[in-house]
């Protein structure tokens, strides 16, 4: 009899201490997962516009300048879809602003510029140069390959020809861009217009009456010269100053 006791007192300490140990080996919880990274947000576009002048005559004209970032659609009212930064040639007949709306992943923006359609000048004197004077006072701007930007070297020559044109102000001109014959007829003709764009923006800033110029482009269809190399194609790539007949 005590005997069996003792071997059912053991079974039973033996059961309590199974399950204990299980007790105290429970599987613990697992860690929750971290959060995912935020997404990255796309910058949001600027823009900026500037008309020069920003003022002129009835019948004269302005050059408006644009640039934007991290647009991928950019137009201007009246005008339509535009590249993201360029020049035109505007003739507006009242005053008008140009209203720029730039838009992009990141979202839009707009900006505006105006330009302010003033009273009649007075009547200008007849045109007295030649065109051998003009020629020999009045010297092309170069540029760099697929580059519309006037460079430092071509910062004298506008000064010098923009003091010519003050001293003869009844003389208008034309401006044309030309550029050498690598790539397309169509990129170059754009290319050529931004050209003359940028070469009558640099003469108006030095003093040189807006109404005056006119700009016009030959892109590659007319070179100054027909080599392959870069001396040649530098030639070709400038603005060209003539007297408007």
């Amino acid at each position: 009899m005590n005997r069996r006791m003792k071997n059912s007192g053991l079974a039973s300490a033996a059961l309590a201490a199974f399950v204990l140990m299980a007790g105290c080996h429970h599987k613990e919880a697992a860690a929750p997962a971290p959060p995912p990274p935020p997404a990255e947000t796309a910058p949001a576009p600027t823009a900026n516009i500037t008309a020069t002048p920003s003022s002129i005559a009835p019948g004269g004209s302005a050059v408006l300048n644009w640039t934007t970032t991290d647009a991928t659609d950019v137009s201007i009212d009246g005008i339509g879809s535009v590249p993201t930064a360029g020049t035109k040639t505007v003739n507006p007949s009242e005053t008008t602003t140009y209203h720029l709306v730039a838009r992009g992943d990141g979202g839009s923006t707009d900006a505006t510029a105006t330009v302010t359609v003033s009273a009649p000048p007075a009547p200008a004197a007849p045109a007295t140069l030649t065109e051998s004077e003009f020629e020999q006072n009045v010297h092309p701007v170069f540029f760099d390959y697929d580059s519309y930007s006037i460079r430092p070297d071509a910062q004298q020559t506008i000064q010098q020809d923009a003091q010519f044109l003050q001293s003869h102000p009844s003389a208008k001109i034309v401006i044309a861009g030309y550029c050498d014959d690598r790539g397309s007829a169509e990129y170059n003709l754009a290319l050529g217009q931004n050209r003359a764009n940028a070469a009558k923006t640099a003469l108006t800033q030095a003093g040189v009456d807006a109404s005056r110029i006119r700009t016009i482009s030959y892109g590659k269809e007319k070179q100054f010269c027909t080599e392959q190399n870069e001396q040649c194609w530098q030639q070709n790539r400038r603005a060209q100053f003539s007297l408007d007949q």
